[in-house]
């Protein structure tokens, strides 16, 4: 990968993602990111980037050539307007309906949509309410 920029100080290092239909998902989590206002870092043939999540085919030099399972990822949206629009953008890119943009009883103020991707992944975007963040991300050039 050639972006040598990462981020640290946050839970996750990275997620990788091995996919069936790369172009599928190329275009769903593409628009996704786009509605969410996530840049993306870049992609290849067999790649896909944006910060430190990874959508590979499974023919990848950087994957072991297996497909990862379903699992349940979550976006964080910056308010529920831009939640509805991650809704919006994946459903239009062939993303099935696993719950539409609305309240959640986890916590008050807790607004979320699910999407299933097209290798059936739950894709969530959420916004928790109002708050104030110490920082938006720590950033790291190496």
């Amino acid at each position: 990968m050639l972006n040598r920029e990462r981020y640290r100080g946050r839970l996750i290092d990275h997620i990788g993602l091995v996919v069936r239909d790369f172009t599928a998902s190329k275009a769903f989590y593409t628009a996704v990111f786009n509605a969410l206002s996530i840049p993306i870092g870049g992609s290849d043939e067999r790649n896909l980037w944006a910060d430190e999540l990874f959508i590979s085919t499974a023919d990848s030099n950087e994957v072991t050539g297996h497909l990862t399972g379903r699992i349940h990822l979550a976006f964080q949206a910056r308010d529920r307007a831009m939640v509805d629009a991650f809704y919006q953008a994946a459903m239009a890119q062939g993303g099935r309906d696993n719950g539409p943009p609305g309240e959640r009883h986890y916590h008050p103020g807790y607004y979320a949509a699910f999407v299933l991707d097209p290798d059936d992944n739950n894709i969530e975007a959420v916004f928790h309410g109002e708050s104030e963040r110490s920082a938006a991300a720590v950033h790291i050039r190496y």
